[in-house]
Formats: structure tokens, C-alpha cells, sequence
């Protein structure tokens, strides 16, 4: 019996000195994952143009401008984002409000319509016009210069393909 007892005390010392390290390890893996993962506000659109959204996020590429997609958080099929710093892709926004459109210049890319605003960071927001759902773009300020108009040109076969002319819902 004392030779038993002692192999269920060894055998329990090690199941206790492991359970730490194993939440330890399970607790950086998780952070790991997403560190690098941009943040991204998910649009609320109604179920029509949510599920344009939705089939667009099936048709997006791996790669914007040759940057890698890197999705941001929380995880959503009405996001996108590619790169780090990521340029971010949102789909069912709203209508730019009338003060953003005023400062904004337009723009059309391989058949698609965009509004064109450049934030007070120097970062540029574009949103989609003349589609069932609004998609905007967000490329960083590091990034303006180096990409031109390169995502929009990668982003255009898709958002054709999956969101229709006309007014959104």
C-alpha cells in the first residue's frame, strides 16, 4: 500500500504542476492568434444587403496589392482586411453623411463608383456608390502612397460580381 500511495502522489504531483503550464500554453496560443489582427467596427445592415455582404466575402481574394488577408477582429463575414498595417474592408456601411460626401471627391475604378475621403490622419476612406450594398475601404495613412489605387482595382472584379447596381436597401 505505501508503494501505491506514493505512485498516486507522484502521478498527481505532475498532473498539478502540468494543468499551470498547459494554461499557460493555451492562454498564449490564444493571444498569439490574434496580436496582430486589426480591429474592425462589423456594420449592422439589414438581412438583404447583409447577405450581399456575405456573398462577397466568398468571392474576396487572398491578397490586396499583393498584401495577405489578415481578417480583423471580431471575426465576421461583413469584414475584410489584408496587410499590417491592414487595409480594411467593411461591407453594408451606411451612406456617407453629407458633410463626408461634401469633403469627398469621386472616383471610379474598373466600372466601380466610389466616393473618395481622406481623413484628417492622411488615412483614405472610400465607400462604393450605385451598389444594392455600401463597401468601404479604409487604407492607412502608411499606406496611401505605396498602394494608389491598387485595392480598388484588386476589390473591383468581387464587388461586381457580388453586389448588384442600384440603391441600397
Amino acid at each position: 500500500m505505501p508503494v501505491n500511495s506514493f505512485r498516486h502522489r507522484h502521478r498527481l504531483g505532475r498532473l498539478v504542476i502540468g494543468l499551470p503550464a498547459l494554461s499557460l500554453l493555451i492562454a498564449a496560443a490564444g493571444c498569439s492568434s490574434t496580436d496582430d489582427a486589426p480591429e474592425a467596427t462589423v456594420p449592422t445592415p439589414e438581412a438583404s444587403v447583409t447577405k450581399l455582404c456575405r456573398d462577397l466575402d466568398k468571392v474576396l481574394p487572398r491578397k490586396v496589392d499583393g498584401l495577405e488577408r489578415n481578417d480583423p477582429e471580431p471575426s465576421s463575414e461583413l469584414t475584410a482586411a489584408w496587410g499590417s498595417p491592414a487595409i480594411i474592408l467593411r461591407c453594408g456601411v451606411p451612406w456617407p453623411d453629407a458633410a463626408a460626401k461634401a469633403s469627398s471627391n469621386p472616383a471610379t475604378v474598373d466600372n466601380v463608383e466610389w466616393i473618395v475621403d481622406e481623413l484628417g490622419d492622411g488615412t483614405q476612406q472610400m465607400t462604393t456608390g450605385s451598389r444594392r450594398a455600401y463597401v468601404e475601404v479604409t487604407i492607412p495613412k502608411d499606406l496611401v502612397s505605396q498602394v494608389g489605387a491598387g485595392p480598388l482595382v484588386d476589390l473591383a472584379g468581387p464587388i461586381k460580381k457580388a453586389i448588384p447596381k442600384g440603391i441600397a436597401d
